[in-house]
């Protein structure tokens, strides 16, 4: 990827997603559009609904997985009253401030499920468009079999998420193979299969179970052990998947192969999709406030740190594979990253400078951590079928001439 002169810090694209989940457990303290990842409601609306998923003990996640996002409070959580948790979630009570930290409201699921929400008409009917309507579990779905879909869904959550992502992905390539078939009668069913692939296609792939990374809590003498028990895992998963929304005309996307190769392709493309909590944020502009505003602020605010406890910022948390970013290519002392900036509030992928680049010259990021040995790294590169030849790599070589 080449482009003109750049200074360190500069925005070098936004990526949106061709494909991305919020993690499940992550659905109890954010909410945010399906489609697009924004927080979606109020600030009152996400603090109370959480304090009252709190109440029902359920547990949070309690931070983001590198821990960017998390932050402390008091872990002696303080119980507020229904009356006030309700009040904040029906808009009777009003924060403070919050008029600052705007936020759209909620569209519904246009399949009538309780787990899709919206920041807009628009966000719904093109996730409707592009996957969910196969995926949704409310009266108006598409799917081969609701019961069966429920069934997957629940498997998945209990075992690995990713799965979720995969059949968004294999609901993706089908509805849009209907599409092209609409419009272009003439074609084989195959060609128009290949043609719905194409947006998948640019992504690396190998089969999950052989570039899964090994867990720490696994002995490396049951390697060939651990691969066939992931194995098995997405095979269950892909027939219940396959159960719930078959397509006789695209039946090449429910075999074991390639659905394997979809979820390695995750693997080793996707990236953390991390937006921002405006609860964060607002509690923070609190704290900045001058007296005597910041006192007569910090009545209430007090009270709603103190009954949220450490996970007050939690920030909405997933997975999501990003097609351009994906074509760019790795080195171990990139000249790009991904990374959100304070005015990114959405799932895209924003790919930022780390130094100056000169018109001309390739963009890269690092695949993996560039601070980790040589050898350790080209030992992780081997799963992207390369090795790695850039300029840290041909200096620490041990075997250079």
């Amino acid at each position: 990827m080449e482009l003109w002169n750049l200074k360190k810090g500069d925005l070098i694209m936004k990526d949106k997603i061709l494909v991305g989940i919020q993690h499940v457990p992550n659905k109890l303290d954010c909410l945010v559009c399906g489609n697009c990842f924004q927080f979606i409601e109020s600030v009152e609306y996400q603090i109370g609904r959480k304090l009252y998923l709190q109440s029902l003990g359920v547990p949070s996640c309690n931070g983001c997985d590198e821990g960017e996002c998390s932050s402390s409070s008091s872990n002696n959580k303080v119980r507020l009253s229904e009356g006030v948790i309700e009040a904040l979630m029906n808009g009777e009570l009003v924060l403070p401030y919050s008029e600052h930290f705007p936020l759209p409201s909620t569209v519904r699921c246009p399949g009538g499920c309780e787990e899709a929400y919206y920041c807009s008409k628009s966000c719904a009917e093109t996730d409707w468009e592009l996957s969910h309507s196969l995926l949704c579990t409310g009266e108006r779905s598409e799917s081969v079999s609701i019961e069966a879909l429920s069934k997957f869904i629940q498997h998945a959550t209990e075992t690995n998420d990713i799965f979720l992502l995969a059949a968004k992905t294999i609901s993706f390539i089908i509805l849009r193979y209907r599409k092209l078939k609409a419009a272009y009668a003439d074609r084989s069913e195959l060609s128009l299969l290949l043609e719905a692939w194409k947006p998948i296609s640019m992504g690396y792939k190998r089969r999950w179970w052989d570039c899964i990374s090994f867990p720490d809590d696994v002995d490396r003498s049951d390697d060939t052990a651990f691969r066939m028990q992931i194995q098995q895992l997405a095979f269950k998963s892909l027939q219940l998947l396959k159960t719930a929304i078959f397509d006789e005309e695209c039946e090449p996307l429910f075999s074991l192969e390639i659905y394997g190769n979809i979820i390695g392709m995750f693997e080793l493309n996707n990236l953390d999709l991390v937006v921002a909590s405006p609860v964060e944020d607002y509690f923070l502009y609190i704290d900045d406030l001058p007296d005597p505003e910041k006192e007569k602020a910090e009545k209430i605010a007090r009270q709603l740190l103190d009954a949220l406890g450490d996970g007050y910022s939690i920030c909405c948390q997933g997975t999501a594979f990003y097609p351009l970013q994906s074509c760019i290519n790795h080195s171990c002392c990139p000249n790009a990253h991904a990374f959100k900036r304070d005015e990114d509030r959405d799932g895209q992928a924003a790919i930022v400078t780390l130094k100056p680049i000169r018109k001309g010259e390739e963009v890269t990021i690092s695949y993996i951590d560039e601070e980790l040995p040589f050898e350790d790294r080209q030992a992780l590169l081997e799963d992207y079928g390369f090795k790695c030849r850039c300029n840290a790599c041909l200096e620490e070589d041990p075997n250079k001439k």
